[in-house]
């Protein structure tokens, strides 16, 4: 009984196929896309637009420096460290990072290690308690007018 119905089935799935076995030239089968030419200016802006976007972002941001004021485990006091760097220095940026376990905080955008060395020293005169050092980064940076028509 199972080898006639393994049989039965062989023959069914043999002859039914999706697919016909037939082919067909290419000249009687064609295909005709109506396609609205603002398409291709459309797709030619969106191109210029990423190539522009692509290089501002490139030129965003380089290799630079930062000064890590806070390393530890307690999510609160590093948004308390983050606030306070803020509130007393406006001008500058300030990060918060999680890496697992910890949080740190990240202050400043230095293309120099001098620049950020100084702010450093500054630092550890407010926060004379803390571990404030000097760490390499992928800095912000925002190249000045002159540099940007080049």
């Amino acid at each position: 009984m199972r080898i006639l119905l393994f049989l039965f089935f062989a023959l069914v799935s043999h002859h039914s196929f999706g697919q016909n076995m037939y082919s067909y030239s290419d000249s009687s089968m064609s295909v005709k896309v109506n396609k609205d030419f603002r398409m291709d200016v459309l797709a030619t802006k969106q191109a210029e637009i990423n190539k522009r976007a692509e290089t501002l972002s490139a030129n965003r941001s380089r290799r630079g420096y930062r000064i890590q004021v806070y390393n530890a485990q307690n999510r609160d006091e590093a948004n308390a460290v983050k606030a306070e760097l803020l509130r007393r220095f406006p001008d500058q940026k300030s990060y918060l990072l999680y890496q697992s376990p910890n949080f740190r905080v990240r202050f400043g955008n230095f293309l120099s290690q001098r620049e950020a060395s100084d702010l450093r020293k500054m630092l550890a005169a407010l926060y004379p308690n803390r571990s404030i050092y000097v760490v390499p980064d992928m800095i912000e940076y925002t190249p000045p007018p002159e540099e940007e028509e080049l």
